[in-house]
């Protein structure tokens, strides 16, 4: 696994800035634009905290039988958003019973009956964030494409036009400039979890 961070110029004892905390022990769900690390944080987040992890595309590209980028090109954004909103709410409704540790879609906590479902669900949801500038290097750096990155302006934009709903979360954790391990240690004690 690659660590898409640079070396944390975090020191011991630093923490977070949190909005609140927590402390009972749920389900965490990771939001955040391209680039935030949501996959690679939440990877770390599940083996520090001993529950599984879940990439909520994953499940998307299961159900749908067809990958990501697939789903873009032969039905268009809004056939993603229905199988996004689909595969979510599967996934939600097992969390009763299984508590685990979920990366979301950048776009996925920005659609308002997403966003919902999720605050019903009870569940710890926390934004990662970082410099525009920041995200869109870590996005030219990845040999995957993806189908909502554009050109930089454009970019820019959709950041700038999703920040709005991610700062929703229960939780935002700057990721900028930190390795992943010390951004997993951080959503972890911001959550009350260590």
């Amino acid at each position: 696994m690659q660590n898409r961070f640079r070396k944390s110029r975090t020191g011991p004892g630093s923490r977070p800035v949190v909005r609140k905390r927590v402390s009972a022990l749920r389900s965490v769900i990771l939001v955040g634009f391209m680039g935030a690390g949501k996959t690679t944080v939440g990877q770390a987040l599940s083996r520090r905290l001993g529950l599984p992890f879940e990439d909520l595309d994953d499940r998307i590209e299961q159900r749908e039988r067809k990958t990501i980028k697939q789903i873009f090109r032969d039905s268009g954004e809004a056939e993603f958003r229905r199988a996004e909103s689909a595969a979510l709410q599967e996934l939600l409704s097992e969390l009763g019973s299984v508590t685990r540790v979920v990366a979301l879609g950048g776009g996925a906590f920005v659609q308002a009956g997403n966003a919902a479902l999720i605050g019903e669900a009870k569940v710890h949801s926390v934004f990662l964030d970082a410099p525009v500038e920041e995200l869109l290097r870590r996005c030219e750096e990845e040999p995957v494409e993806r189908p909502m990155r554009r050109d930089p302006k454009q970019f820019r934009e959709l950041y700038e036009t999703r920040r709005q709903s991610y700062m929703k979360a229960m939780v935002r954790i700057e990721t900028g400039g930190k390795d992943v391990e010390t951004v997993a240690a951080e959503v972890a004690w911001s959550l009350g979890l260590e």
